[in-house]
């Protein structure tokens, strides 16, 4: 594990021993005057001075949050009070969030952060006011009226720090706008002063150099064409030697009927190569008219963690690569911020795109309709449909060495909706599915606990306390069911779950949906399989090989 993680005892201890809203006894004084402290283990890098100026961004500088002077640019508090006052009058929304809440507490508690550390500036309602009270002292008669009650603050320093703590232990996932009776997205907000945190150059190196390289090459490892395609062709070669069977994508080729576009994670990362090779053999198993691009070579967006104007941009790649090659529609693979970014903001960031048609599934007809703004479909909504019209030769018991449960990724299940596809094509290619709490699923699912771009090495204490929420969830299940086997359908989650299961819940591992759906699949002139996607034994199949030997 991390050198920046502590043993869970020393967690525990920690816990017992500090004061917490949380157990109540915290101490007597305001909000303002609670202590934060940066140290190894709860802040993520700064963007280094190459990344800062490839991207062209504000006060390129090598810094640390744990020193004191962190070199801000002269005149940095008018730069965010300007850059403030512009976002609030070109997002509406922002001034909403910020005027209408009426601190009832509803979201107090549904903080993943909040739950994991007990701090109570990770309350969501808190985590707000950290900006709104600054906000507030920007009227200078409200100030002399509602000073000392209201927590009206200048811009300090202090205040720029503990801006770059906090909304740096939010990962926008918006469980919190869920239990909201005002209806406020505290991500909205996180998102806000996220980019005004760059127009001084408070960044974070994990999400801003992937926005180089994603800016620079189309993916967010600046990995070159050549080499993108080199690594699905070993994985071309890997579904060969335990399947029999050669599948064939295609690269750039024009006229193909749909365009697919995954998070590079499932191309570089394990345990996301497992879910490409469910993806190829699918494709190949419906004789789909496919091809990948390897300049579009990325469908995640941390523009989404830096500003507005980078997420449009990183974006744009997608429709233009579409428009090149003259595909009908897009088909994309599973990811959680790619698909609130496609799903909330891409018809009006980045379309209307005129050039492509609306989705309807060449194998059964079925018609997209939920995609005819943007012309892209989620994975699990083909394939559920595929599986719906009968058009998959599936083998459940192939998966029945895995008992399984399911993790809704935040920005799929509250950002889209989407909660019942992946359990209906999860218990077709599986037979043990265990749900967890219903207070932890669906719209209200705990977050992995490392999404928004805070999934950094150094950051591994902080990861660990803010997803133990999840955690305990999954605990649950594996001591009631004996479940092992945690499936999600988010590349951010599938890289950061690992180390999560395997701090709080050893013995748990991480699956993408379509990993099992390529277990499953009983393909034509396949060899006899006895093991699934990663060289393990399937449960049952070991007899057959015995025969054949």
């Amino acid at each position: 594990m991390s050198q920046y993680l502590p043993k869970k005892s020393e967690l525990v201890k920690e816990f017992d021993e500090k004061p917490s809203v949380l157990k109540g006894d915290y101490a007597d004084r305001e909000w303002w005057e609670m202590p934060f402290e940066f140290r190894e283990g709860n802040f993520c890098f700064p963007a280094k001075p190459e990344v800062i100026k490839e991207l062209g961004f504000p006060n390129p500088r090598k810094w640390s949050p744990t020193e004191d002077d962190w070199k801000l640019p002269d005149g940095w508090q008018k730069i965010l009070m300007d850059g403030m006052k512009e976002r609030l009058k070109k997002y509406r929304s922002i001034k909403l969030y910020l005027d209408s809440c009426v601190r009832c507490g509803a979201c107090a508690d549904k903080c993943h952060f909040f739950l994991g550390t007990g701090d109570p500036k990770n309350m969501p309602v808190m985590r707000a006011e950290l900006v709104r009270s600054v906000y507030r002292n920007d009227f200078p008669m409200v100030e002399k009226i509602l000073k000392g009650f209201a927590g009206s603050r200048k811009l300090t320093p202090e205040v720029l720090k503990e801006w770059h703590m906090y909304f740096y232990q939010c990962t926008e996932c918006r469980r919190c706008s869920v239990f909201c009776p005002m209806g406020i997205d505290t991500a909205e907000i996180t998102i806000m002063v996220r980019e005004l945190l760059q127009l001084v150059g408070v960044n974070n190196n994990w999400i801003l150099a992937p926005v180089a390289n994603c800016n620079r090459t189309g993916n967010h490892l600046g990995i070159e064409p050549h080499t993108f395609v080199q690594n699905i062709e070993s994985l071309v070669d890997d579904i060969e030697d335990l399947t029999g069977v050669k599948v064939n994508p295609t690269y750039n080729r024009k006229g193909a009927e749909i365009l697919f576009i995954t998070p590079s994670g499932d191309v570089f990362g394990d345990p996301g190569v497992y879910t490409m090779m469910g993806y190829l053999l699918l494709f190949h198993h419906i004789g789909l008219d496919y091809t990948i691009s390897t300049y579009a070579s990325e469908g995640g967006n941390f523009g989404f963690f830096t500003s507005n104007d980078m997420m449009k941009k990183l974006n744009a790649k997608m429709y233009h690569e579409a428009e090149r090659l003259g595909v009908k529609w897009i088909l994309g693979g599973e990811c959680g911020h790619m698909w609130r970014v496609v799903h909330q903001y891409m018809s009006t960031m980045n379309g209307p795109a005129d050039f492509l048609e609306e989705p309807v599934s060449p194998i059964t007809g079925t018609k997209f309709t939920n995609a005819k703004a943007t012309k892209m479909v989620h994975i699990a909504e083909f394939t559920a449909d595929l599986i719906h019209h009968g058009k998959l030769k599936l083998d459940p018991t192939r998966n029945d060495h895995l008992q399984t449960t399911f993790h809704d990724s935040c920005n799929v299940a509250r950002g889209m909706g989407m909660f019942e596809e992946p359990r209906y094509i999860l218990n077709k290619v599986c037979n043990s599915f265990h749900e967890m709490a219903e207070n932890t699923i669906r719209e209200q699912t705990f977050c992995c606990g490392s999404g928004s771009g805070i999934n950094a090495e150094e950051y591994m204490e902080m990861r660990m306390k803010g997803g133990f929420p999840r955690a305990n969830a999954v605990r649950q299940v594996k001591e009631k069911h004996k479940v092992d086997s945690l499936v999600t359908i988010c590349a951010i989650d599938r890289a950061t779950l690992p180390p999560l299961m395997r701090y709080w819940n050893p013995g748990v591992s991480v699956y993408g949906l379509h990993e099992l759906v390529g277990n499953a699949l009983v393909m034509d002139g396949e060899k006899k399989r006895t093991e699934d996607l990663r060289e393990d034994p399937m449960a049952g199949f070991e007899d057959e090989e015995d025969d054949e030997a």
